[in-house]
């Protein structure tokens, strides 16, 4: 089958979604820019600040897409195309969007609170416990996972890393100027881009060659002091820029595929069971990032709700940035679909961000860039979204950390060690360097999965109860809830029995704790959802400190 008129079919699908099926979400939760946003109400110059939509909206996508949406349709070829492309169209539309979009607003009209927060004001404390106790770990599992991606891409490429310490530079320069000096944003944009080009030109020029040690101490130095740093400095500039470079890439991917017509070569279904992995429910769990991920309802609701500028935002940088994260998605899958079943074998083992550099670089040569620069670029690009994701997850991690002992900042106060925001991001980061020495990328892969599903699940059973206690509908919440639940709780059984059988205990622990930890925040919001409908709750008041926009 012809890859462009799939990818052409796609676009229109996600269009045709945001503009229908994204209102009517937006249209159940009401959104207003008469509601001020915490962003304003809450500045701190920290970690609340508002900034322009499309700075926010590149923070947001930035943070969101790393590599997830890459290397999970990628792994999934081995099911077949086909399953992973309806699976990524249906799962960004009605899962992804919803639970991203959601998890924002929830956070945005409750003082800009993580999403444990508001399972502690909706569902009671014990089950905002029992969610951070299940968050943190998975936010460390993603730390090791792609500080191991981005790791082992600047050992291979050493253009790649050049060209992110220079890129880092040009972020906090952007910073400056812009927060210091007040250059309005188009004329620092321009410059910013430019300056971008030039860093990637430098890094290929003059490569800096280093050893995994070195690079694993440098990356692990950058994303602690980048979480701890306020957001004005680096965080909202370096990924407004990285923005552009992923903007960058997909059109040079677009362009040179609808230019291309490559056929999707590979077999568009394979077998249910491959290998005694079964399309159900490991094709959902390793697709991931690419139709729904848990870790965004962490990002949009720990840093993007704190950045907001107008209410009515909400909905392109939550609905709208999952469904671009989807045409990645399928750009990705396009990227090794095209090759032919012997190619395909012959670079499998180079890995998923490789093969899809590679498949970028074969596009971008249709349309006359060069192939080498087009690889050079894509990677570029895939490395720095992780750069993001990881000191993102490690600013969520910390918050999560101190909102484990507290509910508020003044009860903050009594823990000196845990306001202390070094503490948090110091253990968090620790966490995830001893995860990624111990095994990487490909050992993590299927328990990071896992638990990023049954993540997503949980924000959406936090949302549900959200939506059924501040009366609005929420059966559209509940439905894709109870088949994340069903997924990842599968996943995770299997992952227990295979790890068992290999006698890796410490991963059979851990899947056993995640299993258990998902299974009770879910009877506790059963619970408490039972006791709300008996009347035994007192209802949810329109307060600034709850929902400042029930109708």
């Amino acid at each position: 089958m012809n890859a462009a008129l799939i990818l052409a079919v796609s676009i229109v699908l996600f269009l045709v979604a945001y503009r229908t099926y994204g209102s009517y979400v937006a249209k159940v939760v009401g959104l207003s820019d008469s509601n001020q946003t915490p962003a304003h109400r809450l500045n701190d110059g920290l970690d609340y600040l508002p900034a322009p939509l499309p700075v926010v909206m590149g923070h947001h996508f930035a943070t969101i897409a790393g590599a997830g949406p890459i290397v999970g349709p990628i792994l999934a070829i081995y099911f077949g195309w086909l399953p992973a492309l309806v699976w990524i169209l249906f799962g960004a539309v009605f899962l992804g969007a919803v639970h991203d979009f959601l998890s924002l607003v929830a956070s945005m009209r409750n003082d800009g609170r993580s999403i444990g927060s508001i399972i502690e004001q909706y569902i009671g404390k014990t089950g905002k416990r029992l969610f951070i106790l299940f968050s943190f770990p998975a936010l460390v599992l993603v730390i090791a996972v792609f500080m191991d991606v981005v790791v082992k891409t600047f050992v291979s490429q050493p253009s790649v890393g050049t060209a992110s310490i220079l890129f880092v530079i040009l972020a906090l320069g952007f910073g400056i100027a812009r927060n210091r000096f007040g250059v309005s944003l188009v004329p620092a944009t321009i410059v910013g881009v430019v300056m971008m080009a030039i860093c990637v030109s430098t890094g290929v020029a003059f490569p800096l060659i280093l050893s995994k040690t070195v690079w694993l101490a440098i990356v692990t130095s950058y994303i602690f002091l980048a979480a701890v740093a306020p957001v004005s400095w680096l965080l909202q500039p370096r990924d407004y820029l990285n923005s552009y470079l992923l903007w960058a890439v997909m059109l040079m991917a677009l362009l040179g595929i609808f230019t291309f017509h490559p056929d999707m070569r590979m077999p568009a279904v394979t077998s249910f069971n491959v290998d005694g992995r079964y399309m159900f429910p490991i094709l959902f769990v390793t697709v991931a990032c690419g139709a729904i991920s848990g870790f965004h309802s962490l990002a949009a609701s720990g840093t993007t709700s704190k950045q907001v500028n107008m209410e009515t935002d909400a909905k392109l940088i939550g609905y709208g940035s999952m469904l671009i994260e989807g045409i990645l998605a399928v750009v990705a899958l396009i990227s090794v679909a095209y090759l032919a079943p012997s190619a395909y074998e012959s670079i499998k083992d180079s890995g998923p961000i490789t093969i899809f550099a590679s498949g970028v670089g074969t596009f971008a040569s249709k349309i006359g860039i060069p192939m080498e620069t087009g690889i050079i670029f894509a990677a570029m690009a895939i490395s720095s979204f992780a750069l993001t994701t990881l000191d993102s997850c490690v600013r969520l991690a910390r918050y999560a950390f101190q909102e484990f002992f507290s509910s508020n900042a003044a009860e903050l106060e009594k823990y000196p060690i845990v306001k202390n925001r070094l503490t948090g991001t110091a253990i968090a980061t620790a966490g995830g360097l001893l995860l990624a020495l111990s095994g990487g990328a490909k050992f993590l892969w299927p328990l990071f999965g896992s638990a990023n599903q049954l993540l997503g699940a949980l924000a959406l059973l936090a949302v549900a109860v959200w939506l059924e206690k501040t009366g609005r509908e929420s059966l559209f919440v509940k439905i894709p809830m109870a088949l994340m639940f069903a997924v990842s709780l599968t996943a995770l059984a299997f992952l227990i029995e295979e790890n068992l059988a290999n006698k890796n205990y410490a991963l059979t622990l851990l899947a056993t704790a995640l299993f258990g930890l998902g299974v009770s925040l879910a009877v506790q919001a059963y619970t408490s959802l039972n006791n709300f409908k008996r009347g035994k709750t007192i209802p949810i008041s329109d307060s600034p400190e709850s929902d400042r926009s029930r109708p």
